[in-house]
C-alpha cells in the first residue's frame, strides 16, 4: 500500500521531532526555548502564561496555620517540560529549567474526611530559572545558579523583587546543599 506524500511527510517530521526530543532528554539538556516566555534579554522574569497546561506538577506544600487547625497557605509547584526527566537522570536541574510556585491563601472547613484546607485565593507566584552559566551578570535577581522573582497575583509580568539576596534567597538557605531547592518535598523527582 502506497501512502500519500503528505502522510509520508507528516510521519517523517514526527519521527525527526521525536528523535530530537529523546536525544535532548538523554543528553541532560533542557528543551530549547523553554525560557522564551519567561525571561527577556535583560533578565527580567515573568510568570509564564501557559504553565498550568504545559508544565509538569512537581509537588505541593501545606503551610500550617499559626493557630488552630488547617493550613494558612498552599503552595503548588510546577516544572518546565523535561525538567523532571533530566533531574531523575542527572540529579541536577538543567540550565533553563523553570520552576513556578503558586502561593494560595486557604479556606479550612469540616468535611466528611475531617478538617480540610484547600487552595482559595491566589496570592502570587515565585519563579526560578536555572542558570549555572551566569548569563545575567550584574542583574540583582540572578545569582547562585538561578534567576529569582516574586510576583503579586495581580501583576504576573512585573516582579516586586529587587534583589534575590534580600527578597528571595533567605527562605531557601536550608536547601542550599540541594541547589537551593527543597527537593525532598517533590516526589516527582524520585525514581
Amino acid at each position: 500500500m502506497k501512502l500519500p506524500r503528505i502522510v509520508r511527510l507528516a510521519v517523517t517530521v514526527s519521527l525527526v521531532g521525536g528523535t530530537a526530543a529523546a536525544l535532548a532528554r538523554m543528553s541532560g539538556a533542557a528543551p530549547a526555548d523553554q525560557t522564551a516566555n519567561v525571561v527577556d534579554a535583560a533578565g527580567h522574569l515573568r510568570v509564564p502564561a501557559d504553565y498550568r497546561t504545559l508544565y509538569q506538577a512537581l509537588g505541593n506544600w501545606a503551610i500550617a496555620a499559626d493557630s488552630g487547625q488547617g493550613s494558612k497557605e498552599m503552595h503548588s509547584v510546577y516544572a518546565s517540560p523535561g525538567t523532571i526527566d533530566v533531574y531523575r537522570k542527572t540529579g541536577k536541574f538543567p540550565d533553563g529549567a523553570v520552576l513556578v510556585k503558586e502561593v494560595f491563601a486557604t479556606s479550612t472547613n469540616e468535611m466528611t474526611t475531617g478538617t480540610v484546607s484547600r487552595a482559595d485565593k491566589l496570592q502570587g507566584w515565585f519563579v526560578m530559572v536555572k542558570d549555572s552559566k551566569g548569563t545575567h551578570p550584574g542583574n540583582p535577581l540572578w545569582g547562585d545558579g538561578w534567576g529569582w522573582s516574586w510576583f503579586d497575583a495581580d501583576k504576573p509580568l512585573k516582579t516586586t523583587s529587587t534583589d534575590y539576596h534580600s527578597d528571595c534567597q533567605g527562605c531557601h538557605v536550608p536547601a542550599q546543599a540541594t541547589d537551593w531547592i527543597y527537593v525532598n518535598g517533590y516526589p516527582a523527582l524520585r525514581h
